[in-house]
């Protein structure tokens, strides 16, 4: 499985850099000189591999400076390109509170009864931190909706890999259709 490390926003300047929104915990070692990333532009399939000459942090932005882009017509040209990882080369997480978006996905969401409230569909990462979306069952109506529950030890103490299921403890009103 594909994951998704970085996207091109914009190109930056007429020397051919790119504006980058990070989406790793760890764009230090992803965008390092030298690394080769894997990019794939919108609706392509075939991904093509770019080495990084430099990357480096302005007004809270990643810069990237890719091998054979030097303008702004090739930087222009990578707008919406999507930076990508094979899921099965990310190490293991050490800390058992720690988990990949895409471990997250698909996991059944439960109350502590047992009730089920839905499926975790994605994980969306907020400036306010990161929230589960649930695809709600039939027990929280409308089935189908949108469930946004944040990611957060007191509202879900519980995830377990192994049964494929996360436990819910929301506050009141959390979980009720608008």
């Amino acid at each position: 499985m594909e994951l998704v490390v970085g996207r091109v926003a914009k190109s930056h300047g007429v020397r051919g850099e790119l504006v980058v929104e990070v989406r790793t915990d760890e764009p230090e070692l992803r965008f390092a000189p030298g690394s080769v990333l894997r990019g794939r532009l919108p609706r392509a399939e075939a991904t093509q591999e770019y080495v990084v000459e430099s990357a480096r942090e302005h007004s809270g932005r990643l810069l990237l400076r890719l091998a054979g882009v030097e303008d702004r017509t090739a930087s222009d040209a990578l707008r919406g390109t999507l930076f990508v990882v094979d899921s099965a080369e990310l190490p293991p997480s050490e800390d058992p509170d720690e988990f990949y978006d895409h471990e997250l996905e698909g996991l059944t969401a439960t109350l502590a009864d047992g009730t089920v409230v839905g499926t975790v569909n994605e994980v969306l990462h907020s400036a306010a931190g990161e929230l589960l979306s649930i695809k709600a069952s039939e027990a929280f109506p409308p089935a189908g909706r949108e469930i946004l529950v944040p990611f957060v030890m007191a509202i879900v103490p519980t995830v377990s890999l192994a049964e494929g299921r996360i436990v819910l403890d929301p506050p009141e009103g959390l979980l009720d259709a608008e």
